[in-house]
């Protein structure tokens, strides 16, 4: 094989040459896909050099699907890394056609016990790993001081940053001490934004020192903790860099995270299709950027498709070969990403097969590690509700003994989460529309994210009315006026609200 030059030599004429810069392109790449099954071109990229590949919930059918999709990656590349995001709660792949089995950061963050963090963090790592799934994009390591951002909330641990830096650590050493690779995302810190970077670039106006001591403490706890990646955010920090986000900032990427910090690990962009990062550029131009910045894994989205593909590979070439970007630091990304993934090698696919002949996989379509209990960690209903707000009148309306009626207000939900069942109506509680709640019933009034706009208040109001006692649930982060606050909507959560509003459970 040629060797490759400087830039400054024009030797990327050759084909040899130019073939071999767009595998070490291929080398930072992770793409998504749409559909249940590999496509021919994700396979094809593997074998050009492709790093990883990313599983969205679109992907996800069944269980057993999700396990034949992950034994057919891993046995076309066994050495790749598969990534996806699980943090459990409300941002679930796995389980995203019912909901996670984990109750996530939030409540993990009310409890405030690092080692349930961990147990929590291990389950899902073991779950991970019996699929062949080698990384990980989690844990939330932002400090959620803006009670309205639409898109951290209960992703996060909480606002105080001692506390969410204690529990990212937690999280990363249960989840990689289950053979998982870690991302603490969304660095420098993403909690202090009322804007979604899916939609739009947000603005971080906080100074320096507010910086220092707020978003900054979790990600010192990434390094202390030996986190194997992180994850970037499309967000202006003004303080940091005033002209570039995050993603694209040398000066947060290399002179801030890996100089003054000391993280040695991989540096993964959040998606390239966000508009925050993209939507003036392209993914092509946002991919090159990233890399001369200093990112080193780059995760391009859930829909990439071959011809985006294809057109990311030549535009990091070109920049290479125009001297915009050093190969040097292409280079350098496409050995950290390659030693991540011999640092978390993957179940291969005959050991995923074996495990579902051997019938061990069960209803949850999962592998079993060997010695960890299928199911082992599964919070009690009655501690998920000890991280619940319960107000003095929802204390006295759990008190009374009139018939509960359940209504639920349909809620959006933001792109990080998707369209994953939520609440009382993902359970097998008997959720009723307003036209069906029976006269006398004491009514629940669900939803979630419950800003002073919200419809739920309007459906409280007419109930209310009617002469029903009623409560107001929010099953997201408090923004004031509910009457329980549950801190999360995954299917675990639910299940303990549903048993607390119909009387078999405690407050």
């Amino acid at each position: 094989m040629d060797t490759i030059q400087s830039p400054a030599s024009q030797s990327f004429a050759t084909g040899a040459a130019r073939a071999h810069l767009r595998r070490l392109a291929a080398g930072t790449l992770m793409p998504g896909f749409t559909g249940i099954a590999v496509p021919v071109w994700i396979l094809e990229a593997y074998d050009a050099g492709l790093a990883a590949v990313c599983i969205y919930g679109t992907n996800v059918a069944s269980p057993v699907q999700l396990r034949e999709l992950c034994a057919g990656l891993r046995a076309h590349s066994p050495n790749t890394l598969i990534a996806v995001d699980e943090e459990g709660g409300d941002v679930t792949r796995l389980h995203y056609l019912t909901g996670s089995t984990q109750p996530g950061n939030a409540v993990l963050g009310r409890l405030d016990d690092v080692e349930l963090t961990a147990a929590s963090a291990s389950a899902i790592g073991h779950e991970l790993a019996g699929l062949g799934i080698n990384l990980n994009l989690a844990p939330d390591a932002d400090v959620n001081s803006a009670p309205d951002n639409p898109v951290i909330g209960v992703r996060s641990f909480g606002a105080e940053p001692d506390l969410v830096a204690r529990h990212t650590a937690a999280w990363i050493r249960g989840l990689e001490d289950a053979g998982v690779a870690s991302c603490a995302k969304h660095f420098p810190g993403h909690g202090d934004t009322s804007t979604d970077s899916h939609l739009a670039l947000p603005r971080v106006t906080a100074d320096a020192a507010t910086l220092d001591a707020r978003e900054l403490v979790p990600f010192r706890a990434l390094v202390a903790a030996g986190g194997a990646t992180v994850m970037t955010s499309h967000i202006l920090v003004e303080a940091l860099d005033p002209d570039h986000p995050a993603t694209f900032s040398s000066r947060i990427l290399q002179d801030l995270l890996r100089r003054d910090m000391g993280f040695d690990g991989v540096i993964i962009t959040d998606a390239l299709d966000m508009a925050g990062a993209s939507a003036q550029t392209g993914i092509p131009e946002a991919a090159v950027r990233s890399l001369i910045a200093g990112a080193d894994l780059l995760c391009l989205g859930s829909e990439t498709g071959p011809a985006l593909f294809e057109q990311t590979l030549t535009a990091i070439a070109e920049a290479v070969e125009e001297g915009r970007l050093p190969l040097e630091r292409l280079e350098d990304a496409v050995a950290r990403t390659a030693a991540l993934s011999s640092r978390f090698p993957a179940a291969g696919a005959a050991e995923i097969q074996e495990a579902a002949i051997r019938g061990q996989l069960g209803g949850s379509g999962r592998a079993p590690v060997a010695g960890v209990p299928d199911d082992s960690i599964t919070l009690d209903g009655e501690r998920i509700t000890e991280a619940f707000e319960v107000s003095g009148a929802a204390e006295s309306w759990l008190a009374r003994k009139e018939p509960v009626a359940i209504v639920q207000v349909e809620t959006g939900s933001n792109f990080a989460v998707g369209r994953v069942p939520w609440g009382p109506a993902a359970t097998a509680a008997a959720v009723v529309r307003e036209s069906e709640v029976p006269d006398g019933a004491r009514v629940a009034v669900v939803g979630r994210g419950l800003d002073a706009e919200h419809p739920l208040w309007t459906v409280f109001a007419r109930l209310r009315a009617e002469g029903h006692a009623v409560i107001a649930v929010e099953c997201g982060w408090p923004r004031g006026g509910a009457d329980i606050v549950t801190y999360g909507a995954s299917l675990t959560v639910s299940q303990a609200l549903t048993a607390l509003l119909n009387g078999s459970a405690k407050a």
